[in-house]
């Protein structure tokens, strides 16, 4: 594996879980394998759980990780081949990602969409000038389309937590305040496609995520048809594909309640907003696992970082 950017750059998903767990297990096995190796994190876009969780990850492989927030502390970036640079971008991605490279030994990036330009955004702009001009490793903290540590973190809590063979997991939309992103939405449902379980998405009508992500996976309109038998319900916010970046609905009968969970174990991202997305009922229940969810984001990154130094 060159790069980590894709839920997809995942061969055998199971594999990956059941090494993920022996890291858990004993999280300093490999300390020597990044001995004298140096992780840049580079940050376009905010962060609490990615940027410590991956930093972790590093330091207990002995790696030296440098984070730098680049839209605040380095020169404006410019990404098209040809632009008279006059304006406010001060250096090309050319020579950025080529020097950051004689820096790090891997680079880990992390840049949000637009959500105005959907063509721009599909095209992962950022992410793919990294892999394009960088001569070392990228791995994706989260880009316009897709979050891969995240999804590899909700595979591995999943199987965690999963009481029986097969068990029943519902993506669910749910309201917010602005529009956000559908890389967290996108890169679940391609890991759950990769896993042994009934998988469906619950959202309202104008909300169907990316039907070359989602494919043959059921789509319900209806939140409490999608609910039924569910033993996994994880819940995200994402604006509208269809009319790009807008919010077409703000129904607060799609939020999560203690009633419409029953059962089933509640997932997040974080952070979450409370009695906005989900009730306090269920956040501050046993039903609850994001607190676990948020802790296995560390041995997510670190397996990806260990696959990488092992083909350095």
């Amino acid at each position: 594996m060159k790069h980590y950017t894709s839920i997809n750059n995942i061969d055998n998903i199971e594999d990956w879980i059941e090494d993920a767990k022996a890291l858990k297990t004993n999280p300093l096995k490999h300390i020597d394998l990044g001995k004298n190796k140096t992780l840049g994190l580079l940050f376009f876009n905010s962060s609490l759980r990615t940027r410590l969780s991956t930093q972790k990850a590093a330091l207990n492989l002995g790696m030296n990780p440098i984070v730098m927030n680049v839209s605040g502390d380095a020169w404006g970036l410019e990404f098209e081949d040809g632009t008279v640079m006059n304006g406010n971008t001060a250096e090309h991605i050319k020579e950025a990602a080529a020097v950051v490279s004689q820096y790090c030994d891997i680079i880990a990036v992390r840049a949000f969409p637009t959500l105005t330009d959907k063509a721009k955004d599909e095209s992962e702009q950022v992410m793919n000038a990294f892999m394009e001009y960088a001569s070392v490793p990228i791995v994706n903290m989260e880009s316009a389309t897709g979050h891969p540590l995240q999804g590899l973190t909700d595979a591995l809590t999943i199987s965690e937590h999963a009481t029986k063979a097969k068990p029943k997991v519902v993506l669910s939309w749910a309201p917010h305040i602005k529009p956000l992103p559908h890389a967290v939405a996108n890169s679940f449902t391609q890991a759950m496609q990769k896993m042994d379980v009934e998988f469906v998405i619950a959202n309202p009508e104008g909300y169907d995520l990316n039907p070359e992500i989602t494919g043959d996976t059921p789509i319900y309109h209806n939140q409490e048809e999608a609910f039924k038998d569910a033993d996994f319900v994880y819940t995200k916010n994402w604006s509208s594909y269809e009319d790009y970046g807008k919010v077409v609905n703000t129904d607060p009968n799609w939020m999560i309640t203690k009633e419409k969970l029953g059962n089933a174990k509640f997932m997040h991202c974080l952070p979450v907003r409370r009695n906005v997305v989900v009730e306090d009922a269920v956040l501050d229940s046993d039903s609850s696992i994001v607190i676990e969810q948020a802790n296995n984001r560390t041995y997510a990154a670190q397996l990806v970082l260990k696959k990488l130094l092992e083909n350095i």
